[in-house]
């Protein structure tokens, strides 16, 4: 069985190496970060940059620990997404949620250019015959996939497999038709609009981050140029008016496909996985807001089998204790997961699809780094031990 490194979030003692950043150390330096990483290496941190209101991301000290390890094994890291919205926006998004170069320690660049179209077309299977993989990724040496873990409206759960499946993959072709919309929709098809059950309530218009839709005397009218089939729209129409056309099986094997795409630009050995279990959300970070985590954290997990470490994933979350006026308490009486009740989706069906297609074992045999090896000194302690004074009674108090 594949091996997946675990460190929980709990910190039993007053100890920096009980700390979740100093374990995270202790957790690359286990798994071997070496053994990925050959000197010189461009290593692409794959992550998500978040959203306008979407603040809940992977933290800051975590992307910067990562960024470190990298480095001291050779490696040339830069943090990177592709456009999800207009591409400044994105940048200037990423660096109110705390990711810049100042912050993490290395670039943060959009994957597929400020555009969107900067992409390199490669077989991805079946249903989607070639996928545009965006050119930063396609030309890196090795990458880092860090996922933050959470429910998705489409594929029931969003970690590793979406990350590289949807956010390796261009927003458009080099025509500027959509490329990672083309999982969203059925081949040649657009969104459908129901009219009789439209409210008007005006969602889909303040939710699409490309200004794609729009009402007009009752009217809806999709400009089919700025439109990257998203399906957010779709998402947040209570009234069921907007539909993306295609099934969820469709939409799940397809999301397998695209990062079996991406995978294939890697020379074997070269991809380490990091899922976060933290601040586990019922929607993905796409979304203009972040809300109640539905669980308790867990941790962190890691692995070079991207199928294992959804799997073990997966069963942790399913496990975990829902966090009161959450998503996840409220639909606890329901049946399944906890991402099955709150998406009605099954989050296991593109994991397996994956495994189906030769990506990872779907056993796994959990290893826990408890805490940082090593004596640790506090610097701070270090350099300013000359300037201690001791304490000495004066007057009514205590001073130096």
């Amino acid at each position: 069985m594949a091996k997946v490194y675990y460190t929980s979030a709990r910190v039993v003692d007053f100890d920096y190496h009980m700390s979740l950043p100093a374990k995270l150390e202790e957790l690359l330096q286990q798994i071997g970060l070496n053994s990925f990483i050959e000197a010189g290496d461009y290593v692409a941190v794959k992550m998500h940059l978040g959203s306008q209101g979407a603040f809940r991301t992977v933290r800051p000290v975590f992307i910067r620990k990562i960024v470190e390890a990298v480095r001291a094994a050779g490696g040339q890291p830069f943090i990177t997404d592709t456009v999800r919205i207009p591409g400044l926006e994105y940048l200037d998004v990423a660096n109110a949620n705390g990711l810049n170069h100042l912050s993490v320690g290395a670039p943060v660049i959009l994957a597929d250019g400020i555009f969107g179209k900067d992409v390199v077309n490669v077989p991805a299977g079946e249903l989607l015959g070639e996928i545009g993989v965006a050119s930063a990724v396609y030309e890196a040496q090795a990458m880092v996939v860090v996922s933050h873990c959470k429910g998705h409206i489409g594929a029931g759960y969003g970690g590793a497999i979406k990350n590289l499946g949807m956010g390796g993959i261009g927003a458009k072709n080099k025509d500027g038709k959509p490329e990672r919309g083309r999982m969203h929709f059925a081949q040649g098809t657009h969104l459908e609009w129901e009219q009789g059950s439209c409210d008007l309530c005006g969602k889909c218009v303040s939710t699409c981050p490309h200004q794609a839709i729009n009402f007009d005397d009752g009217q809806l009218f999709l400009d089919r140029e700025r439109c990257v089939k998203c399906a957010r729209c779709a998402r947040v129409c209570s009234s069921g008016a907007l539909v993306a056309p295609i099934s969820e099986e469709v939409f799940q094997r397809s999301l397998a496909e695209s990062a079996k795409a991406v995978i294939s630009t890697f020379k074997s050995g070269k991809i380490l996985y990091i899922n976060f279990v933290l601040d586990v959300q019922p929607e993905c970070d796409c979304m203009p807001l972040a809300d109640v985590p539905v669980v308790q954290d867990q941790g962190i997990l890691a692995s070079k089998d991207m199928v294992a470490v959804e799997m073990a994933t997966l069963d942790m979350i399913g496990k975990a204790h829902y966090l009161p006026d959450s998503k996840g308490e409220e639909n606890r009486t329901k049946e399944g997961h906890i991402f099955t009740k709150i998406t009605g989706k099954d989050p296991y069906q593109h994991v397996r699809a994956a495994a189906g297609l030769g990506l990872g074992e779907t056993g796994y045999e959990l290893v826990e780094v408890k805490r940082k090896s090593g004596n640790w000194e506090n610097p701070y302690e270090q350099q300013h031990a000359c300037d201690r004074i001791p304490l000495k009674e004066k007057g009514h108090g205590w001073s130096r």
